[in-house]
């Protein structure tokens, strides 16, 4: 392993801080972009790879953990990308080096951040998987709550599912409100299970993003026919057990009701802040942590600095009476990835950062017999494509994803050429036009 001070002495090191979605395809592709001009180091803290979309499938039991795993080591090796799962304590921008968990360092030319969130669960008295409320954010918290729902089942009370004050990730709770639904319909125990969707967003099909094509509709539509009950602009200022306390606020910001819901079993997706690692470091991150990039998604301070996917700051959309964050999609991300790889080809060859990301969004909401799809370019408005549509092909299409992706990450592959070729011939592209 590279340590402090052997910068330069060989090819140049690129690392990876990261392992996540977009930190594996980041590291693939970045080794294909420079391979022979530098090399690439991945830093994380486990060895493996959990395909986060499936987790909601996990939490009830569709998904074993197992199923949606990948071992990285062995497939890093395949592609010559260094690999540890020391995982990191502290960046060092300003003195280009990662001190990692076991006491050394590992020194860098150029930095991808990739490191996905810290979950803040502790933000609001009660939340999170220790205290009163299940997660799907990590597949560890799914298959916790995957043994509470089978309790609920066993002894059916009512059900609050949806996301906290400053989440920023609004699709999973959707999918996760309708798949429980569905399990529930399945096991013939739904009428004894009154739902309710707790949310900061200002109107149902919000996303953070001001809505996509016409996702409020569609949503509320389907919360309707499958009877769950909505409270938006909600700011939940504690959780008890079996009993959520959420205030309701009004446009002005005043509060316009409060609500003591009684829960058998509750999933809230908290709010995101920037991890301990890079959280603070002044000229890297804003007060939440999250990485400042320009267009070229490089930090305007430390310029040998990248970053990709949740770890990126984004400023919401507009003004919301409840706080409410702008999402890192999935495609977004891997648009994020193409055009650091590219700009690092180009500085290596001496060269200034030229691409930008199109932070295109496509998007598969899986509702379990179900779902809606929807396209946004790019993903924050104004866009020149807002598309949405629903229907049970977005189900089966969610599971093509999910292997197909898995596929991808085993392989060592980022975007196979029909990948590539298919998006292109949709008019969907990571990269902007210059």
């Amino acid at each position: 392993m590279p340590q402090k001070g052997d910068v330069g002495m060989s090819e140049p090191v690129i690392v990876v801080l990261g392992a996540g979605l977009g930190g594996t395809i980041a590291a693939y592709e970045i080794r294909d972009a420079v391979k022979g001009k530098a090399r690439v180091m991945v830093v994380n803290d486990s060895e493996d790879y959990w395909f986060v979309p499936s987790n909601p499938w996990v939490a009830v039991r569709w998904r074993e953990p197992d199923a949606i795993k990948v071992h990285l080591p062995p497939v890093m090796a395949k592609k010559g990308i260094g690999f540890t799962s020391v995982g990191a304590k502290r960046v060092h921008p300003a003195e280009n080096r990662i001190e990692l968990n076991d006491g050394t360092s590992l020194a860098y030319d150029y930095l991808v951040i990739a490191t996905g969130p810290d979950l803040a669960f502790d933000e609001v008295e009660g939340l999170g998987p220790d205290g009163f409320t299940a997660s799907v954010c990590r597949t560890d918290h799914a298959a916790d709550a995957a043994d509470m729902f089978e309790k609920l089942a066993a002894d059916p009370k009512p059900v609050i599912i949806g996301a906290a004050q400053g989440a920023s990730c609004y699709g999973p709770a959707y999918e996760f409100a309708m798949i429980v639904e569905t399990e529930l319909r399945r096991r013939k125990i739904r009428d004894r299970v009154p739902m309710t969707f707790v949310t900061a967003e200002p109107y149902v099909g919000h996303l953070g993003l001001d809505g996509v094509g016409d996702t409020k509709s569609l949503l509320e539509s389907e919360m309707r026919n499958r009877h769950i009950k909505w409270i938006t602009n909600a700011r939940i200022a504690k959780v008890e057990d079996g009993t959520m306390h959420v205030v309701e606020v009004a446009e002005d910001g005043s509060t316009k009701a409060e609500h003591a819901l009684p829960f058998g079993f509750s999933m809230i997706l908290p709010a995101f802040r920037g991890v301990p690692a890079v959280y603070g470091i002044e000229g890297l991150t804003n007060p939440r942590g999250f990485i400042l990039a320009d267009k070229h998604q490089r930090n305007p301070t430390f310029k040998n600095v990248y970053s990709l996917g949740v770890c990126v700051a984004i400023p919401p959309v507009g003004p919301t009476p409840v706080p409410v964050g702008v999402p890192k999609t999935g495609f977004m991300i891997e648009s994020m990835v193409t055009a650091i790889a590219a700009n690092l080809k180009l500085e290596l060859a001496g060269k200034e950062p030229a691409e930008e990301a199109t932070w295109n969004a496509v998007c598969l909401a899986d509702f379990g017999d179900g779902g809606v799809a929807f396209v946004a370019q790019p993903q924050i408005p104004p866009r020149n494509l807002n598309w949405s549509s629903e229907g049970k092909w977005v189900h089966m299409a969610k599971i093509g994803f999910e292997k197909y992706f898995l596929h991808k990450i085993r392989r060592g592959t980022s975007e196979p050429f029909y990948e590539k070729l298919a998006l292109h011939a949709l008019g969907i592209r990571k990269l902007r036009f210059k």
